[in-house]
């Protein structure tokens, strides 16, 4: 899993077996009955209770490729707008955990060298009231499959415990989202309780669709033009998306 080598081995292995034992069982019992549709805020909701050294967090899952993720569900609506935003932006802390296939951490948004990393993305957190970041993978198989994003209103590095405890909820969800992939399928071979980010993540295909038959572009920069709309109109990737659809946003008339 992503960040082993970060939690520690020799003595402390089987006090961090203990705690992962504890972390995968209460989200395990976090979500199991549920409906479909009610399992991913209450995912949120057991992550944020193991994760207090944060102000919010969020769940990202990927599609076929990286450009297309979207948000499974938010602790928060800050939460939901970095995650949003990042996609909107094409840059930030999610994008690189998923490139590296490793933790990516900024302990100061407000200041070089962070601010640096993704000037974009640090300028729209710095508005939110966000100064600290870190996003986990969460990797099945070796892919990734989405990212868990947290963050903090107050600048300053993780301590040890509190990142060996990120980790570790990140390993968990990542074995809850795959659990109920196998457990909970659709008649159509969907996962029911993904079905809202299948939704968003169709109505961005969608409008970008649309906008290629439009303007005769590429995929890849009809996406680019629909970020570039939401990011002038201070809107996400989705909600450009669902104004192209429904024709009350037209993109030729930039």
């Amino acid at each position: 899993m992503p960040g082993d080598d970060l939690l520690g081995g020799g003595d402390a292995e089987q006090e961090i077996d203990v705690e992962r034992a504890r972390i995968a069982h209460a989200l395990l019992a976090g979500v199991r009955g549920l409906p479909p549709a009610e399992v991913p805020d209450a995912l949120c909701r057991t992550c944020v209770a193991l994760l207090p050294a944060f102000s919010g967090l969020s769940v990202s899952m990927l599609g076929e490729s990286p450009d297309m993720g979207v948000v499974l569900c938010a602790s928060d609506e800050v939460a939901a707008r970095l995650a949003e935003i990042q996609y909107t932006l094409g840059e930030g802390p999610c994008r690189e955990a998923v490139r590296l296939r490793a933790p990516v951490f900024a302990s100061n948004l407000t200041r070089a060298p962070d601010q640096r990393r993704w000037p974009l993305f640090a300028a729209q957190a710095a508005k939110a009231g966000v100064e600290a970041v870190c996003s986990l993978p969460l990797a099945g198989g070796g892919s990734p499959l989405g990212t868990m994003d947290l963050y903090r209103e107050t600048p300053g590095p993780l301590s040890t415990d509190h990142l060996r405890t990120a980790l570790l909820v990140a390993d968990a969800v990542t074995l809850t989202v795959i659990a109920h992939e196998r457990a909970s399928p659709a008649p159509d071979g969907a996962v029911t309780w993904l079905a809202g980010a299948e939704s968003d993540r169709e109505e961005v295909h969608q409008a970008t669709g649309m906008i290629m038959m439009q303007l005769g572009l590429s995929a890849e920069e009809a996406l680019l033009r629909l970020r570039a709309r939401a990011f002038a109109q201070g809107l996400t990737s989705t909600e450009v998306a669902r104004a192209i659809i429904d024709r009350s946003m037209d993109l030729r008339d930039d």
